[in-house]
């Protein structure tokens, strides 16, 4: 079986997910990675069998096929820009940018160039949501009617510092349980209203933004999401979905750490959930990766297109534009 030459973009905590998942699956090989710190691109290089390199290596390079862009959410765009133009398909984690206009302009340069871009909505490949998709579309519950997405963080999760430059909770956090919502729904949303506070930490208001949250959303034709997010759970990391149809519902639950669990005459105890996103979505993220292997050898088109990247900020503008005025809020076409 051939293998796809694959260039990462960003040696942080992501890229280091996502280059795992390129070298170990038999379907690709990664080749480059490339990130401004020359250490940790050498060092996430050697630990998969790559070798760090300049950018322009990558562009340059007929045998790659395709790039993955797990870097700053700055340079997004441009990267997904200069990707297509070369002729590589694109794997990027969310968003595109922070500016519709600028996602437009993206969006038109990669339908202009015709190569794949799949946005990294990892949440949608977890074994539960794929299998909760397969009944929905299967009719096992009937017409779907509400849809409930509980996102927490765990407790002490992302730095200051991260937060001042990632756009906001809706951008950031909520914007996968955005996509998540229109998911499941499968029908687009015309509606928002938004309620958020900073209860969690008082650093959060400091700079300007919010920390709990909830967001109501509705369909043309009536159907209901709701969504709650906290950068705060003491427990562990919160995160669950509700499906409730005309004939039933389904659920997933949180995954726990072990599957034991001690049943005794003072209680029963069973293990917290798993406390971080990288073992929490271990599963979703190499499910992802080989759908876009998938999607490189044509076999089917991206599950999460650069328009579903842009549906999803959309909702996040709606929900900001909501809470600054109190109102509810319909979704720009």
């Amino acid at each position: 079986m051939s293998r796809f030459d694959v260039a990462m973009f960003g040696a942080g905590r992501i890229g280091a997910v996502h280059a795992r998942n390129v070298a170990e699956h038999p379907g690709s090989r990664l080749k480059y990675v490339v990130d401004p710190v020359d250490a940790a691109a050498r060092a996430l290089a050697e630990r998969n069998g790559a070798r760090a390199a300049p950018e322009d290596a990558v562009w340059s390079d007929p045998e790659v096929a395709a790039i993955v862009v797990g870097s700053a959410t700055s340079a997004h765009a441009e990267l997904i820009e200069k990707g297509v133009r070369a002729g590589k398909a694109v794997f990027c984690e969310k968003p595109i940018d922070l500016s519709l206009a600028r996602v437009d302009a993206v969006l038109k340069v990669v339908e202009a160039c015709g190569r794949p871009l799949f946005m990294a909505f990892n949440r949608r490949f977890d074994p539960g949501i794929l299998e909760m998709k397969r009944r929905i579309v299967a009719g096992d519950v009937g017409d779907v009617e509400l849809v409930t997405v509980v996102s927490k963080d765990p407790d002490g999760g992302l730095p200051i510092e991260y937060l001042k430059t990632s756009g906001g909770m809706f951008r950031d956090m909520t914007i996968h349980d955005f996509d998540m919502a229109r998911h499941v729904m499968g029908e687009e949303f015309t509606s928002v209203q938004a309620t958020a506070g900073a209860l969690c930490d008082p650093a959060i208001r400091e700079i300007g933004d919010v920390d709990t949250a909830c967001v109501s959303m509705q369909t043309a034709s009536g159907r209901i999401a709701v969504i709650t997010n906290s950068r705060r759970a003491t427990f562990g990391y919160d995160q669950r979905v509700e499906v409730h149809g005309s004939k039933g519902m389904l659920r997933t639950e949180n995954v726990p750490q072990d599957a034991l669990v001690l049943e005794r005459a003072d209680g029963v105890r069973r293990a917290k959930p798993w406390f971080f996103f990288v073992e929490r979505y271990a599963r979703s993220y190499a499910n992802e990766w080989a759908h876009f292997v998938d999607v490189l050898k044509g076999a089917c088109a991206p599950s999460a297109s650069g328009v579903d990247g842009r549906n999803a900020l959309l909702l996040a503008e709606a929900a900001y534009e909501s809470l600054a005025t109190g109102r509810r809020v319909a979704v720009p076409p």
